[in-house]
């Protein structure tokens, strides 16, 4: 196993945004958490046997002892719960998709292709012979090591290989995408926004602007501190707009305890922070703007317990040794040994997609900027997508017991679609 980076060999001589620390510990080509050869994602030999399973305690007696046997960091639920997940992923897209035209489908961040692999399965089975004879799946993978495991998961079908291809690259470099593609295309990000690289933001009391955090060597030692400049980055700046974070949202009679509360925090400043999704922000830019037409469905926590890191949306960072998980204090204590995974705000979500797409500054000041598609979104929790597209039955053990709906309660589904899409 390689040797995780000190903080300062991420850092370098110059200062960074935090963004760009989370990247490098998450995906740098030589030691980042996602660069390993071994790789961080499990893949299980065989689907689960849920009805065979006597309830919860049997179930998760399952799973200990696969971590146990793998080592590894963990199962995505794609995985857990194959093919069920993903044939409920197909049915949403074959309830909304126009299938007189060729069938377009991206997926983000792969993993080991289970995903991929599952949904062909499904439109081979389900679909109109036409749908799977014409349709495409191209994967848009940035670690070398899991974009082969996924051509070697789909290759098991021989028949998905004339449909699937692999595209090794980073999916925020606007340059990957090419020439702008109006056709109607849809875009699958399943635990991808947790794992995107996001900036700090922070402010010394309640009431005073928000500044940007970077981070810098303390006199060429091993040791890495914030510094706390003016809103400066266009990324940065842009993510706290779409937010409204230094809108005063108080009026009439409120104004009154939104004064008091700006002598209270004189008197007793309140530090704050925040965390703010630019690598998503940054994705859905490049995604609007490559392929316009297209409709999203991704999946995520909306919550973490137990986070000891502060600021709002804070992550999770998380270290594997010797079958045992670590939670780390400080997000700098990520040197490509750990994970680092963020809740996803769904409302913040749905802001950042109708911004990049246009629709939110035309409904907010109408006729000044040009006629944007407009959007239809659902957030759904996983239990409810499950039941409304999947066959909950499937992963449901003797005595009711039901994993995929009693145990991703902090998980939800975000499905948005351009109006003139549906069919």
């Amino acid at each position: 196993m390689p040797l995780a980076f000190f903080s300062s060999d991420i850092v370098g001589d110059k200062p960074i945004l935090v963004r760009d620390f989370v990247r490098s510990a998450l995906y740098d080509p030589n030691l980042g958490y996602f660069s390993k050869s071994s790789g961080p994602v499990g893949v299980l030999e065989r689907s689960i046997r849920f009805n065979q399973l006597e309830g919860r305690r049997a179930y998760m007696q399952y799973l200990d002892k696969l971590y146990k046997k793998t080592d590894i960091s963990w199962f995505t639920p794609v995985e857990l719960f194959k093919p069920w997940y993903a044939y409920a992923i197909a049915e949403a897209i074959m309830r909304t998709a126009n299938l007189s035209i060729p069938l377009k489908i991206y997926e983000i961040g792969g993993g080991s292709g289970t995903c991929a692999k599952c949904i062909l399965d499904y439109m081979m089975l389900n679909a109109p012979p036409k749908v799977y004879n014409n349709m495409t799946y191209i994967s848009v993978e940035i670690s070398p090591s899991l974009a082969q495991k996924q051509l070697e998961t789909v290759g098991e079908v021989e028949s998905h290989l004339s449909r699937f291809r692999v595209e090794c690259r980073d999916a925020t470099d606007k340059s990957g995408w090419g020439d702008e593609d109006t056709q109607p295309c849809w875009v699958i990000m399943l635990e991808v926004l947790d794992n995107l690289p996001h900036d700090l933001v922070y402010s010394p009391s309640q009431v005073t602007p928000w500044m940007e955090v970077w981070l810098e060597k303390v006199d060429n030692s091993l040791r890495v501190s914030e510094v706390y400049k003016p809103l400066q980055d266009p990324l940065i700046a842009q993510c706290v707009k779409i937010i409204d974070m230094d809108k005063d949202h108080s009026g009439g009679s409120r104004k009154l305890v939104s004064a008091a509360r700006s002598i209270w925090s004189k008197i007793f400043p309140k530090p704050r922070k925040a965390w703010l999704p630019t690598g998503c922000l940054q994705l859905l830019e490049v995604l609007h703007r490559a392929i316009p037409n297209m409709s999203l469905i991704a999946s995520d926590f909306s919550y973490l317990p137990d986070v000891h890191i502060a600021g709002d949306r804070a992550p999770l960072v998380s270290t594997k040794r010797d079958g045992k998980t670590f939670d780390h204090r400080n997000y700098l204590d990520a040197k490509g040994d750990s994970d680092i995974f963020f809740p996803t705000d769904f409302w913040l979500l749905e802001r950042i997609d109708h911004s990049c797409s246009g629709w939110l500054n035309e409904q907010k000041q109408p006729g000044k900027f040009k006629p944007a598609r407009k959007r239809r979104t659902i957030i759904l929790d996983t239990a409810a997508f499950m039941e409304e597209f999947g066959l909950p039955v499937k992963t449901r053990t003797k005595d009711g017991y039901n994993p995929l709906l009693d145990d991703f309660k902090n998980t939800k589904f975000y499905l948005s679609v351009p109006t003139h899409n549906i069919k």
